[in-house]
């Protein structure tokens, strides 16, 4: 029984600090609050505009862009496979050629 007279006790001591609180806050005037609504959507809107451009450009540098280096590199992977071919076709001829002298010098 003790224990429930002083939880209520509690209770209402709770209620009474908590209004004691609510009456220390020093609460905004309408100006203040359509002041402050007004920069924060003022700034909401700013940054949303600046990532919608970054946004936008990034995209079209990704479009552009990229599709223009992997033709550099196709272009570059294309020689260097190319040369490699030619450097093992005429690698491949020396060799042939050395055979042949070899074959004919014995």
């Amino acid at each position: 029984m003790a224990k429930v007279e002083k939880e209520k006790k509690e209770k209402k001591h709770f209620f009474k600090d908590f209004k004691a609180e609510l009456k220390k806050v020093i609460w905004p005037t309408p100006k203040q609050v359509v002041n402050n609504t007004t920069a924060v959507i003022t700034i909401v809107l700013i940054t949303a505009l600046i990532v919608f451009v970054l946004d936008l450009t990034f995209e079209t540098l990704n479009t552009h862009g990229v599709d223009k280096l992997k033709s550099i590199v196709r272009t570059e992977e294309n020689n260097v496979v190319e040369d490699t071919l030619s450097n093992t076709t005429e690698q491949n001829v020396v060799d042939t050629n050395a055979v042949e002298e070899n074959t004919i010098s014995e």
